[in-house]
């Protein structure tokens, strides 16, 4: 096995720890030991929680990470200051990644990204190319959504003007829209019990949350990610559920043929969180993608 990180076995620290980067209390779990590392990022208004099925079995050979992004779950919720790295920004979580694993003393990482999550593990491709090991993208959002939502220009000072009312605004309406969101994810909804729900709900509503998403959704920009697909020549395995109504299937199927040597799969009777729907094929498509890759 390549052992490129010399990867200690972390397990015995505790899964659960929080870091310090610049003032910015990043809670992750650690668990497992071997190369190549795996880094685990989250989609919106979900938390390291989104990893629960399949982060155990990834890590039975591979040291694995997952974080809670800036403004969701147990991460703090500073606001921005001037002059420093913006975390709410698309490019300030980039840039978070490669500081979290200089703290972990990790030199790269496979990326596993759903959603909104895959689009900031593209976006740390692009900016730390020598940092990433390769991809796992499930329903990433690449051609719509996150990757290429943005205000007009002259918007964003009256926004961070009105962000007081902007964030209560804002917290009122994720609050009502919630569960309704997160049955969307699914293609079968009845997987959502009340207990994982009231989990999420839990994970997100916490601190100064309001003010937080507030700020994210300030940070975001049209990323032109598909302007720069063609830079990235780590290995990449892309996934989608066939019933995801969060991420059109077409626009997964189009990142597959424009990502240099992506593999793709499908995922029948699938919505947009593979990871969570179809833990078993996820698991052993990651697992098979890590051997043929990095384990020859």
């Amino acid at each position: 096995m390549n052992d490129r990180n010399a990867i200690q076995d972390t397990s015995s620290k505790g899964d659960n720890r929080f870091i310090d980067i610049d003032g910015l209390q990043v809670h992750c779990r650690v668990r497992g030991c071997g190369s190549p590392a795996l880094l685990f990022m989250h989609g919106s208004f979900l938390s390291l929680r989104s990893w629960r099925l399949v982060f155990d079995r990834l890590a039975e050979h591979n040291v694995a990470v997952a974080i809670d992004r800036p403004a969701f779950g147990m991460t703090s919720r500073p606001l921005p200051v001037s002059g420093k790295r913006n975390p709410y920004t698309p490019e300030g979580q980039a840039d978070l990644v490669v500081e979290l694993l200089d703290r972990l003393g990790l030199r790269d990482a496979v990326l596993i990204g759903n959603s909104t999550g895959g689009t900031i593990a593209l976006l740390t491709a692009l900016r730390h190319p020598d940092r990433v090991r390769g991809l796992v993208l499930a329903d990433p959002m690449v051609y719509s959504g996150y990757a290429t939502s943005e205000f007009p220009r002259w918007l964003y000072p009256v926004f961070k003007a009105i962000a007081p009312f902007g964030s209560r605004m804002a917290s009122v309406m994720i609050r009502l829209a919630f569960g309704k969101l997160h049955r969307t994810f699914l293609c079968d909804e009845s997987l959502l019990s009340r207990e994982i729900l009231e989990g999420y709900r839990s994970d997100l509503m916490q601190g100064n949350w309001g003010r937080a998403f507030w700020e994210l959704l300030l940070g975001s920009h049209n990323l032109k990610l598909e302007e720069h697909l063609h830079k990235i020549a780590v290995p990449a395995l892309v996934m989608t559920g066939d019933q995801d109504r969060m991420v059109k299937p077409g626009e997964t199927i189009r990142l597959s043929r424009e990502l240099p040597g992506a593999e793709l799969h499908v995922v029948a009777d699938c919505g947009h969180l593979p990871q969570e729907e179809k833990p078993d094929f996820f698991a052993e498509r990651v697992s098979a993608f890590l051997v043929n890759h990095f384990q020859q």
